[in-house]
This record gives structure tokens, C-alpha cells and sequence, in this order.
């Protein structure tokens, strides 16, 4: 395939929502905190920078995402990283969610959200690099 309907941009068009989700939430995060803090059962200036340093790490993690973005073809071990690390987190508040009790159906809620948007881009992500891998 050549030009825009290319198994690079293909990947590409798969990479790009997981991509934009992390930044965005990212970006959301850090500018405004105060939208998210109650849902981690948190508050005050303590919520706040929780939060903000969430969305620090959402930026963190994007670095691998954005280089698989540029070129998958190019940058397959990118793209396989972010495929570990979505599986890690999707996992990781499987986890964390199995562990709480009823009494904390808020925070339960949120860590839901976090887990629908880790198997949507789990999802997105090995099916990039399924495009990918023998290009």
C-alpha cells in the first residue's frame, strides 16, 4: 500500500487516539485539577498537586507513544514499550480496583474510567503494531 492508505499510516491512524488521550488527560490534569479531586476521594492544595503530578506522569508516559507516532515502522520497540505499559496499567487498576471496598464506590468509578481507557488502548495499540510488524 503507498501514500496515505499505507500500513504506516494506518498504524498511524490507530496510534493517534491513544496518543491524543494521554496528552489530553495529561494537559487536563495539570491545568485543571480541581475538576478531578473529589473523584480521587482527595482535597485542598494535597488533591490538587496529586493530580497535577498525575498528569506529569501522563506526559512521561507519552514520550514512547509520540516516537512510535512519528514513524511505527521505524520505531517498533516505542511502540511495543507503550504496548507494555498500557498492559501494565490495565492490569495494575484491575488490581487496584479488585482491592477496594464498597465503601469507596467514588474512587472505584474513577479507577473504572482508567480501565476502560487502558483496554480501548491496549486494544488500539497491538493493533498498530499487528499493521506494523512486517512492513
Amino acid at each position: 500500500m503507498k501514500g496515505f492508505f499505507s500500513k504506516t499510516w494506518l498504524s498511524r491512524g490507530l496510534l493517534l487516539p491513544v496518543t491524543a488521550w494521554n496528552v489530553q488527560a495529561a494537559l487536563v490534569f495539570i491545568t485543571w485539577p480541581e475538576q478531578f479531586v473529589a473523584g480521587f476521594m482527595l482535597e485542598g492544595t494535597p488533591g490538587r498537586v496529586a493530580v497535577q503530578g498525575v498528569g506529569v506522569l501522563f506526559l512521561m508516559w507519552s514520550v514512547p507513544y509520540l516516537a512510535a507516532l512519528w514513524h511505527p515502522g521505524q520505531h517498533v520497540l516505542a511502540l511495543q514499550l507503550a504496548i507494555g505499559m498500557q498492559a501494565i496499567g490495565l492490569l495494575g487498576e484491575s488490581y487496584i480496583l479488585a482491592t477496594l471496598t464498597p465503601e469507596y464506590a467514588i474512587l472505584a468509578a474513577s479507577i473504572r474510567r482508567f480501565i476502560v481507557f487502558d483496554a480501548a488502548g491496549l486494544l488500539l495499540l497491538v493493533a498498530a503494531w499487528l499493521v506494523i510488524r512486517n512492513s
